[in-house]
């Protein structure tokens, strides 16, 4: 059925695979940003300048059926504000509450949220389900969190319905963060001490996450629901890098370094958070939105990390 979507966050990683997969499938788009693009000048833009609980949604929101909402203040490396905490809530969840209470009044029909498996925890020694009790240890879950709560809550005895999406860690072309120093350093071939760290944690290649929102756009199995996405082949540390390395057509040098040597390592480089995701584990059961749904993620780990491996490649011989 013909569906015109609104989309914030379009030039984000997420959005930047998200927008072309929508284009093909003939949809109606209107973008929110915060200025022009003119890569993106064949779709309808509204200039939104800052998200938060003032913002003036009015005219993005005009004839809109579904809003898929991937907009939001992510990890900051290096923060810049004073009370890092009030920022994540402000942009992430205030933000989206007045984007929600303002799509319920413009009758829009769906309201699709790219929320984060942050929202539940950011490592465990248990797999995480939709059913697990959510506790998020950073400012960025906690806000992502409290904005499924309200958006639960405001769609509740409205005509608007909702899908919850919380993915795992997300890699691909024109990723950044971690993954992205992996195949740095995979590319150096530099010696890494992680061969004895003996986790597991779930990933999912972009391509996978927006076949997902795809599908939820039109399923109805999808309305009113939370799914947790992942590739469904989770993977140690080590294995990992040595998949990225195959990518590459690189050997890794992992040295058997103690896990209890990395950790004093990081805290001591004031590392601490990222050395407990290197060696802790985040295992997570989609089976919920593939039974639900029906879905399955087209593309395997290899041939994700393959395609990611690629992107690094070019991107850096050009």
């Amino acid at each position: 059925m013909f569906k015109s979507i609104l989309i914030t966050g379009a030039t984000g990683f997420i959005g930047s695979h998200l927008t072309p997969q929508l284009e093909q499938e003939n949809y109606q788009i209107t973008i929110a940003l915060r200025t022009p693009s003119s890569k993106l000048s064949h779709h309808k833009q509204i200039e939104i300048k800052n998200i938060d609980d003032q913002t003036n949604w009015q005219n993005a929101l005009e004839n809109i059926d579904t809003v898929i909402h991937m907009a939001a203040r992510a990890h900051i490396l290096k923060e810049s504000v004073a009370n890092p905490e009030a920022e994540f809530n402000k942009i992430n969840t205030q933000g989206t509450i007045n984007l929600v209470r303002q799509s319920i009044q413009a009758k829009v029909k769906h309201f699709i949220f790219l929320s984060s498996i942050g929202a539940v925890t950011t490592l465990s020694d248990t797999i995480i389900n939709e059913s697990s009790p959510c506790n998020p240890d950073t400012p960025y879950g906690k806000s992502k969190l409290e904005a499924e709560k309200a958006i639960e809550k405001l769609c509740k005895n409205t005509s608007m319905t909702y899908t919850i999406l919380r993915p795992t860690l997300v890699y691909g072309a024109n990723n950044p963060g971690n993954m992205e120093r992996l195949l740095k350093l995979t590319a150096k071939g530099l010696p890494l001490p992680l061969g004895s760290i003996n986790n597991s944690r779930s990933l999912i290649y972009v391509g996978n996450l927006v076949e997902s929102i795809m599908t939820c756009i039109d399923q109805p199995n999808a309305k009113n629901q939370t799914f947790i996405v992942s590739d469904g082949e989770d993977l140690s540390t080590p294995e990992l890098i040595k998949k990225i390395g195959k990518a590459m057509e690189k050997t890794p040098l992992l040295l058997p370094i103690p896990p209890s040597l990395i950790k004093i390592g990081t805290k001591l480089l004031g590392k601490g958070a990222t050395g407990d995701r290197i060696l802790g584990s985040l295992q997570v059961d989609s089976s919920k939105i593939r039974n639900n749904l029906n879905w399955t993620p087209p593309y395997t780990v290899d041939e994700g990390l393959q395609i990611t491996a690629n992107w690094f490649k070019n991107k850096n011989i050009t």
